[in-house]
């Protein structure tokens, strides 16, 4: 499926929890300062524990000055499209043309019902969106002559004066699953609005995405003008994130947030990371490794010519703490011994060494581990805390990886997703087919390393109870210590040169 060539856009949802409204505010501003460019909020009137959403959009469209605010997406029913139209362009004109509307039919019917709304079926409901664009747009238009007149099955506005005129052109962005609905977004719309929960599989943003094309084709309207956007319930590491926009021609990617650390990881790594590769890939380039934003300038001054790998896997050093053994280390493959005579270009030179160095920061995140440990044991940490600090480890993420070319292919071995979805394991199978024993072994390390971390938090868990569980802490942690530097070190031996003999 194409790339529209949209600009990247980073976004977050927030939780509108009414008992923490100073908590909300808060992430809103922390996501501005961030540099996000979009901050969304669920719309559930008929949920008592949330602040209504047009009332907080509000409130932080005054709390902040430069970032786009949205719903994500406001229920139809619940919303008249006449008044609809003069609240968006109200808060549009107030938040000096920063708000973006997003529709839906409404998921949650007797919920919606209990408010006093119509019921409506499916199909009545797709009618009523239909006829509430159309009004809204009306509204909009204050050039076209006479007020407005609607006469629809599920919408009647007879005589109703338009305006106000918005701030900006606002982009109507509709959630929408079933054929039906995507042929409005195509006809219609300016955006979809998919969130990859409701989605098997990213896949199907392709099969999407070609109802809309189509309908927006026969509409007489370019596809292009229709931008994609995702809401993710859980982050995705950039080389994902990079694939599903160059693939399925996603350009805006919205997470749910709940605490400002997630939020400054997202905005701070993921959207720079994400948007490099992106680049790269446009400009004709292969997609680099993300790279941190203190190696670029060093890249940047890289020599032209090629030169001898000069990225060096770090040896094992073969001391083990631990009688256990999680795999037997005799029988990891091995793949093609590389040409000693062959030389690489600087970004050929700096794939390579990205493998080592994200390797370094999580040989260094377990020593931090084991430190915390120690503090543990001597009397200077309490369990809880301690357990607080490793949530925080790059490593005992939700996402956790061993590697950042990797991290796609790990999480979507353990949601039981195809090769095919993920991005660099499946390159390097079809790039170098005698890789493909290293890299089965190597996904299977990674889930056994995965059961090692949640052992060490479950030692964690029951340290805090029974101080005498001390020494199965020290042992889980001993036993994760030897195995992960020993996976670290086998994947950097097979993986360092030809991640750059293949320029990835």
């Amino acid at each position: 499926m194409p790339d529209y060539g949209h600009d990247l856009m980073f976004s977050v949802n927030l939780m509108p929890a009414a008992d923490q409204p100073d908590a909300v505010v808060a992430l809103v501003q922390r996501a501005e300062r961030d540099g996000l460019d979009l901050v969304t909020f669920q719309d559930h009137p008929y949920q008592p524990a949330f602040l209504d959403t047009w009332t907080l959009l509000s409130y932080v469209a005054a709390a902040t000055s430069g970032i786009r605010i949205a719903g994500n997406v406001h229920p139809l029913p619940l919303r008249p499209p006449a008044m609809l139209a003069q609240a968006a362009a109200s808060l549009d004109i107030l938040s000096g043309g920063r708000f973006e509307l997003a529709l839906g039919t409404g998921g949650y019917q007797d919920a919606i019902a209990s408010m006093g709304a119509p019921r409506l079926t499916p199909g009545q409901a797709v009618d009523a969106l239909e006829e509430a664009i159309a009004i809204i747009r009306a509204a909009w238009d204050v050039d076209a002559p006479g007020p407005i007149t609607h006469e629809g099955r599920h919408h009647r506005v007879v005589g109703a004066p338009r305006g106000p005129r918005p701030a900006h052109d606002i982009a109507v962005w509709l959630g929408a699953y079933k054929p039906r609905m995507l042929r409005v977004t195509g006809r219609l719309a300016d955006g979809w609005l998919p969130s990859l929960p409701h989605l098997r599989d990213p896949a199907e943003l392709a099969a999407g995405n070609a109802v809309i094309d189509e309908a927006a084709a026969e509409a007489g309207r370019d596809p292009r003008a229709v931008r994609r956007l995702l809401n993710l319930a859980e982050p995705l590491p950039p080389e994902r994130l990079a694939e599903i926009a160059l693939t399925y021609g996603v350009s805006v990617f919205t997470l749910i947030v709940r605490d400002p650390r997630e939020l400054r990881r997202w905005a701070a790594e993921t959207a720079p990371a994400t948007r490099e590769l992106v680049a790269a890939a446009r400009e004709g380039k292969t997609a680099p490794t993300p790279t941190p934003p203190d190696a670029r300038a060093s890249r940047a001054a890289a020599p032209l010519t090629a030169a001898p790998l000069a990225a060096v896997p770090t040896p094992d050093d073969g001391v083990r703490l631990s009688r256990t053994r999680v795999w037997d280390e005799s029988t990891r493959p091995t793949g093609p011994a590389p040409d000693p005579g062959r030389h690489y270009t600087p970004a050929e030179q700096a794939a390579g060494q990205h493998l080592v160095d994200v390797h370094d920061h999580l040989r260094a995140e377990l020593a931090q581990l084991r430190d915390l440990v120690a503090q543990v044991a001597a009397g200077t940490l309490d369990a809880a805390t301690a357990r607080s600090h490793i949530s925080e480890m790059t490593m005992r993420q939700n996402n956790w990886t061993l590697g950042a070319y990797c991290e796609s292919y790990c999480r979507l071995v353990t949601m039981h997703h195809t090769a095919e979805d993920a991005m660099l394991f499946p390159r390097l199978r079809r790039a170098e087919p005698a890789l493909t024993p290293v890299i089965d072994r190597l996904e299977e390390e990674h889930q056994e390393i995965h059961k090692l971390l949640d052992r060490v938090d479950r030692a964690l868990v029951a340290f805090v109870t029974d101080p005498a569980a001390l020494d199965g802490l020290r042992a889980a942690v001993d036993l994760l210590t030897d195995s992960l530097l020993s996976h670290l070190s086998y994947e950097e031996r097979e993986l360092v040169e030809p991640l750059a003999r293949h320029g990835m």
